[in-house]
Order: structure tokens, then sequence, then C-alpha cells
């Protein structure tokens, strides 16, 4: 069975007796690694990630010299392994009772793995997810031997709640359900009332993850951090990539109740949060950088509705107007046959690639996922990277 992403490689030969493909993993050998956003573009505008186009938001006014003194003297220390001041801070933000509902990991996707490794016997339990979504769920649950149900979002990309319960009903193996709120590609938020009826059936025994990357550029009081405090069959998600801007320290975040966060931490490598890492998420969930991050968020929230106007005469050239909620710091956009009525992904597909490849502006193709036929993703930018896109993409409906 070749291994995927390796491509006309001699075999090994010395010793005879040994072949990699022998001893790793079937569920490994077919595994289709995640593709990220850097895997097709690296230089342009780029609007294809969801980062936070206007950086991130640490005051170092009063500060300045900690990263100095850090490097100076700590590094050659291993890090904190409880994270403790970081934990008090993301309690009171979120609201939690305490460090004891906290857990940090490397990113999001660490917190995602932990949870299938601890919930799900390999082979034997089972995940459910909702697509389309996060393909780290699927990545992970394949690595970890752990088949998928799909129960596909609705045409407004909300959850079928009757059908997530006849699955649950019908196959007690399924430990985890992961939703995304708001969505990602959809750019949607799951009422709070839908994710508390899954909470409350009786017929689902396991885990309800909710996954909360981009919740800040949400409306106020749509996290389901709220819902901690109440059940414990919950787990949310959340990160300082997105509204912190902080993608390249890998801070994920998990909310749960005591018994499952420490489950998490006795699981977890023992030192998984570098002390540069630490230092940094710690000093953005200060009160002057937590201002900047509202700031920032604010205007990225006007420049989304203003991106949305600015798309809105290119119905003519064929672009639909944004799928779901807009409740994310992107867009996701349905690109129309020539005729403009039907979504077309070969057309996206040509425009996605006129973009990047010609206009220095660069987007994400998701026409491949479900519900999303002929869609771009369109991370909101600067205003003068909205501008530059708005210019692009116009030239390229035009051209093709």
């Amino acid at each position: 069975m070749p291994i995927h992403g390796l491509e006309n490689y001699a075999r090994q030969t010395n010793p005879k007796h040994f072949d990699i493909e022998a001893v790793i993993r079937p569920n490994i050998l077919t595994l289709h690694p995640y593709r990220c956003a850097r895997d097709d573009y690296q230089s342009g505008i780029l609007l294809d990630a969801n980062e936070n186009a206007l950086g991130h938001s640490i005051d170092f006014s009063n500060d300045s010299s900690i990263i100095d003194s850090y490097a100076d003297t700590d590094l050659h220390r291993y890090p904190d392994p409880a994270q403790t001041e970081i934990k008090t801070r993301i309690a009171d933000l979120r609201q939690m009772p305490g460090t004891d509902h906290v857990f940090l990991g490397v990113g999001s996707d660490e917190v995602i793995d932990l949870l299938i490794r601890v919930c799900c016997t390999p082979g034997v339990d089972k995940i459910l997810t909702t697509p389309p979504t996060y393909g780290m769920y699927a990545v992970c649950a394949q690595v970890n031997d752990v088949p998928i149900v799909k129960v596909p979002l609705s045409g407004t990309f909300q959850l079928s709640i009757d059908e997530i319960k006849r699955s649950v009903a019908s196959d007690p193996s399924i430990k985890l359900i992961f939703l995304c709120s708001p969505g990602n590609p959809t750019g949607t938020v799951l009422p709070l009332s839908d994710i508390r009826q899954i909470l409350d059936d009786a017929n689902f025994k396991g885990v309800v993850v909710v996954d909360e990357a981009y919740i800040d550029f949400a409306s106020a009081n749509s996290s389901a951090a709220q819902l901690v405090h109440e059940y414990a069959n919950i787990c949310v998600l959340q990160t300082l990539s997105k509204s912190f801007g902080l993608a390249a320290i890998r801070l994920g975040i998990a909310l749960a109740q005591p018994p499952l966060i420490q489950i998490l931490t006795n699981t977890k490598a023992p030192y998984n949060i570098s002390t540069p890492s630490s230092i940094l998420a710690l000093q953005a969930l200060s009160p002057a950088s937590l201002k900047n991050m509202q700031d920032k968020i604010m205007s990225l929230r006007t420049a989304r509705s203003e991106l949305v106007s600015a798309l809105a005469p290119f119905s003519k050239l064929g672009l639909a107007s944004p799928l779901g909620g807009n409740d994310a710091n992107f867009l996701l956009v349905p690109v129309l046959d020539r005729e403009g009525g039907t979504p077309d992904n070969t057309r996206a597909l040509k425009i996605y690639r006129e973009l990047a490849e010609h206009r220095g502006v660069v987007v994400r193709f998701r026409g491949d996922q479900w519900g999303c036929q002929g869609c771009l993703r369109i991370t909101v930018g600067s205003p003068q990277e909205n501008k530059v896109l708005v210019q692009q993409l116009e030239t390229a409906l035009l051209a093709l």
C-alpha cells in the first residue's frame, strides 16, 4: 500500500526483511492529512486561513522587556506544566468557576485528538460530525482508528436535531458529537437551545464538543461556555488563534467541568505549552490587550459588513450572496455559472487559481465540502486588503 504524499521512492532494500508498510497501521497508511491553507499558497494577500488580518492585540507599553528577560534566563528550563496564571485569566474572561474548568492544548487540534483518544476505543467507538465542518475532526478520528457518523447540517447550516437524535439512539457506540459554532466553513452560530436539546437527550451517553474558534466575532451571549456551569457532558473548545490574532503560538483551550478537564490533564504531554507561547498568551490576556482585541473585533465586524455590501453588485457577474449567518471573520460565497443560476465548482476553481496565481489574492476553495458547491471562503481582511480583493475579484469574474 503506497504511503500518501510519498511518490516515486525506492523501496527499502536493506535489510531485505524490513518493510515499513508492514509496520505502519493500515488506517495511517491510507490517511489523507489535513490540508491547511499554506499547503497551497504562501504569498500575496492571504485571505484563506481565517487569521486575524489586523494582527495580534498584545499591549507591551507597560512591560516591553518581558520577552527579552525570559529569553535571557528561562529557555534552558522546562515550561510550567500547569500554566495556572494563563488558566486564571481565561477562567475570568470566560466566566468559569476556576482553573479546574480550563485545559490548555497545542492549538485546539491537540484537544480534539486528546478527546478522541480518551473517549473512544479504536475500531469500536465512533464520533458524530455535522458536515460541512472543520476537517481535523475526521483526520484525528482516522489517526485513532475511530469511525465517523455524519449527519449533515440543514440547508441553512443548522443542526438536523431529529436526525442526530435518531443516530445516537440507534448507535450507542457514538461517544463524541463535534459541533462547530460559528461553523467552519459555514460562518454560522448554532443556537444554544439546539445544543441544549442534544445535551438533554437521554439516549446520548457521551460528550458534546462545541468548537468555538470564531466565537468572539459572533453576537454577544452566543457562546456555549455558559452551558459548562450546567452540564457535565459538554466541552467547549476555544483558541487564541483567531480573535486574539495569535495563530503562530498554537494555544487552544478546553472549557468543561473538572472531571473531564482532569482526564485531559492526565493524558497530555508533560510540557505541552512552551515558555515563549505562555509568555505571549499571558500578555494577550492582560486588560490592556483584551481592550485592544475587542477594538479589533469591532473593526473586523464593520469590515465584514462593508465587504458584504461591496460584493453585492457582483451578482450580475455570477457571484451569489454569502451563505450562512456571517457570524465569523470570513464569508462563504457561491460562484455561479455564466448564466448566473447554478453554483459552479469549475468556474469557482478557475477564479480561485486566477486570484492566487495572477492577481496576488489568496482565498480558499470550499466547493468540495457538503452543501458548499461552487463556494469560495474569503477571510475578512484589512480595509486595504478588502479593497484589493474586491477589485481583483471583479476582474476575475469578468474574465472567467
